[in-house]
């Protein structure tokens, strides 16, 4: 086998050195994913009013429709009641006649 496998790779430093080379690597890691989640989560927060704007429109819509399909119904029966009053004198009328 090589001995190049088990070469110091790092020079001639001392193990501590070493252990805190990588210990400083693993915090910038850790620092530049922090900052990457940080604007992830903005970027989330900045939707978040889009969403309760288009939110309010829908239930805005929806209480809008409700309230015309109530007049609608309101005058459908109304209509009806209209309707149910001529057929009542249209019969009143030809039942005066046929007498």
């Amino acid at each position: 086998m090589s001995k190049e496998i088990t070469k110091d790779l790092d020079g001639n430093r001392p193990f501590e050195e070493r252990v805190f080379a990588r210990f400083d690597a693993l915090d910038a890691n850790l620092q530049n994913l922090d900052s990457r989640v940080q604007v992830l989560e903005s970027r989330a927060y900045d939707t978040k009013p889009i969403w309760e704007r288009a939110l309010k429109e829908i239930v805005d819509t929806r209480r809008e429709l409700t309230d015309r399909l109530d007049r609608i119904e309101g005058m459908v029966l109304e209509t009806r009641v209209g309707l149910r009053r001529a057929e009542d004198r249209l019969e009143k009328i030809e039942s005066n006649r046929s007498n």
